[in-house]
């Protein structure tokens, strides 16, 4: 017979609903702005590099990351062991959704592609953190976060490069 208390200690922390919840909120956050793909017109109207990737494939890549993401924290989260590690994770994490849901106001809504650079690598160096740890803690957990930095790796380089050929229409305004 299992009782009641460790009942609750086998229990998961983390359901499917948390994951729905966070996802709601932050995709709901960023799309106010502009909008599910953000504005292609203001994205393709930049100088790009080469390697800049298509604006269709954001919205599908998101997802997937998004995904992934909350598939690692509930993975960390329902680890019956909680450590500082897990914590950092957690820390991590949160930075990484209120980077992600503001990306779309500083970068469309105010269209500064500086700004938009600045959250895509502060959106990078807290991935980093978060996979470091996430190893520590659990390997499958970090394996399904590292998809999210080898792209944010991509998109700061690319909108570092925006940045610094482009005119910024919210930092170069003039009151």
């Amino acid at each position: 017979m299992v009782t009641t208390s460790a009942r609750s200690r086998s229990a998961p922390r983390f359901r499917w609903w948390h994951a729905l919840g966070i996802f709601a909120a932050a995709n709901a956050v960023s799309v106010l702005p502009a909008g599910v793909g953000g504005d292609e017109a203001f994205y393709n109207d930049f100088e790009r590099p080469a390697v800049a990737p298509p604006d269709w494939l954001f919205p599908p890549m998101w997802l997937f990351l998004n995904v992934t993401s909350l598939m690692a924290l509930a993975r960390i989260a329902n680890d019956p062991e909680q450590t500082g590690d897990h914590r950092r994770v957690y820390a991590l994490e949160g930075g990484g959704w209120v980077l992600f849901a503001a990306f779309n106001t500083l970068y469309f809504g105010l269209r500064s592609p500086v700004l938009g650079a600045a959250d895509t690598a502060a959106g990078l160096t807290v991935g980093v953190g978060s996979l470091v740890y996430s190893l520590r803690v659990d390997r499958r957990a970090g394996l399904l976060i590292l998809p999210r930095v080898l792209w944010l790796l991509l998109a700061t380089s690319v909108s570092a490069w925006v940045a610094r050929h482009n005119r910024d229409e919210f930092l170069s305004r003039r009151d």
